[in-house]
């Protein structure tokens, strides 16, 4: 029988390949992809495959490549779970050589900017696309370090140099199983959906006073440009409660009358965080 498989924004190595793990251990074939939009195109295309995509990041906000894809609902995917990640950044690199260019993520960059500031001045900071890059970036490339996982550091023939580095605020990342079928899941105590509401005064107030009314709390709520319809937008909103709750099914019903069209993404379980 084949093995159930797990993409995850890659390459070997990134926060997204540790929550994959974490989340669906070494039974699941895990598939690293270069991009979020590849995560969710290999997903959307057999109903048994799963996936793991960032979100959020508790310093640099909404991972918008994600926001996007769920808003627009192409490619079809449906939410199964909030991940998230307490994690702790290693410096990686080669001992008793000399720093001349950092490499990282932004989100790690941002977090430890007072630290790097402070033990590497001078040193030029390049942002790439993931932990994992950053980490192969240096492995070739003589004067370098990363800011990363400290598991990185078998994978790529490098040294910790420090761990953890000193972050600037807590670093907690936020990830989100995705599937391809839909379905409420069970133990649900979120739910997101997509809203796109009239272009005239007042429309957002009165969506959202259908929460409020029902003593339903919305715990994000971001707005994005709709393609192609100038000066209107849609809302990406996470509401504290899963769909089979009575107030939130009111308060979504109310809600409906509000809006030009609503859809629902996921009605899902958030674990506690696992840590890095």
């Amino acid at each position: 029988m084949a093995r159930t498989e797990v993409a995850y924004l890659g390459p070997v190595g990134t926060y997204s390949h540790l929550v994959a793990e974490k989340r669906f251990g070494r039974k699941c074939r895990l598939v690293p992809l270069p991009t979020i939009s590849d995560v969710c195109s290999f997903v959307s295309k057999k109903p048994s495959r799963s996936g793991i995509v960032p979100i959020e990041n508790s310093s640099g906000g909404a991972i918008y490549e994600t926001v996007d894809i769920l808003m627009a609902n192409m490619p079809r995917i449906n939410v199964t779970e909030e991940l998230s990640l307490d994690v702790k950044l290693a410096l990686l690199g080669r001992r008793n050589e000399k720093i001349n260019v950092l490499y990282s993520h932004f989100a790690p960059l941002e977090h430890c900017i007072k630290w790097v500031k402070h033990h590497l001045p001078g040193v030029q900071k390049t942002v790439v696309t993931s932990t994992a890059l950053a980490a192969q970036h240096v492995a070739s490339e003589k004067g370098a370090a990363a800011l990363g996982s400290r598991r990185l550091a078998p994978l790529y023939n490098l040294d910790v140099l420090k761990y953890p580095v000193e972050a600037d605020v807590p670093n907690i990342t936020m990830f989100l199983s995705i599937a391809g079928q839909k379905a409420v899941m069970p133990g649900s105590k979120k739910t997101s959906i997509v809203a796109k509401l009239p272009n005239k005064p007042g429309s957002l107030c009165t969506f959202l006073e259908a929460f409020r009314n029902e003593n339903v709390n919305l715990s994000r709520i971001l707005s994005r440009p709709i393609r192609g319809c100038p000066r209107e937008y849609a809302f990406m909103v996470d509401i504290q409660g899963g769909i089979n709750e009575r107030k939130v099914n009111r308060a979504l019903s109310t809600a409906r009358k509000a809006c030009v069209q609503i859809r629902i993404i996921g009605s899902y379980p958030s674990r506690p965080p696992y840590r890095s």
